[in-house]
């Protein structure tokens, strides 16, 4: 296949998506759509049609090719690798005050929407159903080490680790992602017109969610932006996914599996670190700028990277 060949094949993949944040953006900038929208919508999508589109794709997948063991752990040794290896060089490189905000905006992704939006156009069904189990992975344990991090530099914020523990243990996202795989694994039939239904109500949640994004989205926090912002998303879009991927290369994970690897890791910050970072009192405006900075790149590092690394025929 040739380059231009495998570059519109690229598009492909990524356009679809970041159209979509785009379009949000444009909706927002017209008055379509307000914060109460962008509010109740991530209500819907958060607490309904994404556990639904994870209970559905998990369900109906071939297990043996969803539950990839390797990948997990993987996966979640590279997630904590580069956690610890982003803090230090955040100690090194960061003021005190802004460590725990930059540390958090480098690795913690938007998988659950992002990245499993790309793995479904890249992948199809399996792209659906092994990047749903990842996201119950990620939720689990980027919600554990943002909380370490920013419990560490804001030691007069009131993290409350019981009920931070408890919304980890109660997100509908792990949730759907345990009752997905337990009914799956039991082989209890369910019948067709809950699963006609589930899809229907699963259908809604990427465009939706993508949509939110862009309303959400503060195209003037990049006026606001400065060189930390700016080098935690270097490190989010670049640094980590290369790091990834050729961990994963050089351990000879399967293409797929490599591609899988990126998309995860090159999403870009995920919005939920700005309301973690206000709740517990930190540096908000780092936090949204470093989301807007990543949300905005993505269509362009994201799509370079995929492309790349099909050139170089590693996915």
């Amino acid at each position: 296949m040739n380059i231009a060949a495998i570059f519109i094949q690229t598009l492909d993949v990524t356009l679809p998506v970041f159209a979509l944040v785009f379009v949000g953006i444009a909706m927002r900038r017209a008055g379509w759509i307000d914060d109460r929208f962008v509010s109740a919508a991530s209500k819907i999508v958060f607490k309904g049609s994404m556990p639904a589109l994870i209970f559905v794709s998990i369900v109906g997948a071939d297990l043996s090719e969803a539950i990839r063991p390797g990948m997990i752990a993987y996966f979640g040794l590279a997630t904590v690798v580069s956690f610890v290896v982003i803090w230090l060089w955040a100690i090194w490189r960061v003021p005190t005050i802004q460590r725990g905000v930059y540390v958090q905006g480098a690795f913690r992704g938007n998988c659950g929407i992002m990245g499993l939006a790309l793995a479904q156009n890249m992948y199809g069904g399996f792209g659906l159903s092994a990047g749903s189990v990842l996201v119950g992975e990620v939720i689990l344990i980027y919600n554990v080490l943002a909380v370490i991090v920013l419990t560490w530099y804001q030691p007069g914020a009131s993290a409350d680790w019981r009920s931070i523990t408890r919304g980890v243990v109660t997100n509908p996202l792990i949730l759907a992602t345990l009752a997905s795989v337990a009914v799956a694994t039991s082989g209890v039939p369910i019948p067709k017109w809950v699963m006609t239904s589930g899809n229907y109500f699963a259908q809604l949640t990427l465009p939706l969610a993508l949509i939110c994004i862009g309303g959400a989205l503060s195209v003037r926090a990049l006026y606001d932006a400065r060189g930390v912002a700016f080098s935690a998303s270097a490190i989010k879009m670049t640094v980590l996914p290369g790091a990834a991927v050729l961990g994963g290369w050089l351990l000879g994970y399967p293409p797929r599996e490599l591609g899988l690897m990126f998309l995860y890791f090159a999403c870009p910050t995920a919005a939920a670190s700005f309301i973690m970072v206000e709740a517990m009192g930190g540096d908000a405006r780092l936090a949204a700028n470093i989301v807007a900075v990543t949300t905005l790149a993505a269509s362009v590092t994201m799509t370079a990277g995929v492309f790349v690394l099909r050139v170089a025929g590693i996915i």
